[in-house]
């Protein structure tokens, strides 16, 4: 199965300038015309644009370079070359340019539209008209072109989501996704079964949607990189809200915040300001819960660190009305403006 396209490197080139024109003016009775070259038009640029209609960086997969088009040379009768149109190229909204070389932050595209100059293009030449003096009256020389920049970038794709759910393996994540909204993430008994990140959109009446993110489940030692590592929790840095995903018929009640211990883990190893992020507990499972299970005990347990809690069936949809709401009033409570959120069109 190919991975998840949210990295890519690609090597970009500004248009060369073109080169200036040697030409001198013909005309009848004019037997030495003066110096009519033009000057040549610069090279194109290279420009990054944040677009709405890509959600990953799959179209580099096959294109590593991208040159723009080179500027037009000069000509006869003082006429100057056209410069080269700049080179557009699309990605997705959330999209961090990094300098391959220095590892400089370039850019972050956040919004619709928003463009960034990796590389300019080279300069024209100036044509001989440009040399002409009163001690030089008939140049026979022009200027060429200026080749156009070069750099190699590194693309890192941050998806942009309100919401992110994180995990276990096996705990409902993608289960939990679907049945909140109309995601096809893939469902599957055996561990491991979302190996990239999946995204759908919550709607709810009178309210703003709000669009989710899962993560591949973390085990312990992702961190070492067991299991699919941390390589996507990078996505959950621009969320606003995470919701903890925890499989209730794994909990063993004389420990019941392993889990939650065991994910908060993780995240502090990858980045520590990921538990200052506002966040919701959601026990999955409960649908599969043994008669004599503790569940009070447990629920009590986990209330206790501080968080809100909510027990639910993402098989069933048992109280997904809850959370719902629960999600949204919690956004609420810590400040964030709903009505900000991001949506496809």
């Amino acid at each position: 199965m190919k991975s998840f396209p949210d990295e890519v490197e690609i090597t970009v080139q500004g248009g060369a300038g073109g080169a200036g024109c040697v030409s001198f003016q013909r005309a009848a009775f004019k037997p030495r015309g003066r110096p009519d070259g033009g000057d040549g038009g610069s090279g194109g640029e290279v420009v990054l644009e944040a677009s709405q209609t890509l959600r990953t960086l799959s179209h580099f997969r096959r294109r590593r370079l991208f040159q723009a088009p080179n500027g037009k040379p000069g000509q006869s009768a003082d006429r100057h070359g056209r410069s080269g149109p700049p080179l557009i190229i699309s990605v997705p909204l959330g999209t961090r340019v990094y300098d391959r070389d220095t590892g400089e932050l370039l850019g972050d595209l956040l919004n619709p539209g928003e463009r960034l100059v990796l590389a300019h293009g080279g300069r024209g030449g100036k044509g001989n008209a440009h040399f002409t003096s009163s001690r030089m009256r008939s140049p026979r020389f022009a200027q060429p072109g200026e080749p156009g920049g070069e750099r190699r970038v590194r693309l890192e794709l941050h998806i942009l989501a309100d919401v992110g759910l994180i995990g276990q393996p096996n705990a409902g994540k993608s289960t939990l996704l679907r049945a909140l909204t109309a995601s096809k993430a893939r469902v599957g008994a055996f561990p491991f079964t979302t190996l990239s990140p999946q995204l759908g959109v919550l709607f709810q009446e009178d309210e703003e949607p709000l669009i989710l993110a899962e993560v591949p489940g973390l085990i312990p030692g992702a961190h070492r990189g067991k299991g699919l590592g941390h390589r996507f929790l990078r996505h959950l840095k621009r969320t606003r809200l995470l919701v903890h995903v925890i499989d209730l018929s794994q909990v063993n009640p004389g420990d019941p915040l392993a889990p939650l211990k065991e994910l908060e883990a993780e995240m502090t190893a990858f980045d520590s300001n990921l538990l200052d992020k506002p966040r919701v507990i959601a026990l999955n499972k409960i649908d599969l819960l043994a008669p004599d299970f503790p569940r009070q005990q447990v629920l009590k347990a986990y209330e206790d660190t501080g968080r809100r809690v909510l027990a639910v069936s993402a098989q069933t949809g048992l109280d997904l009305d809850a959370l719902r709401q629960a999600i949204w009033e919690e956004l609420r409570r810590c400040g964030h403006d709903l009505d900000s959120a991001a949506i496809p069109e």
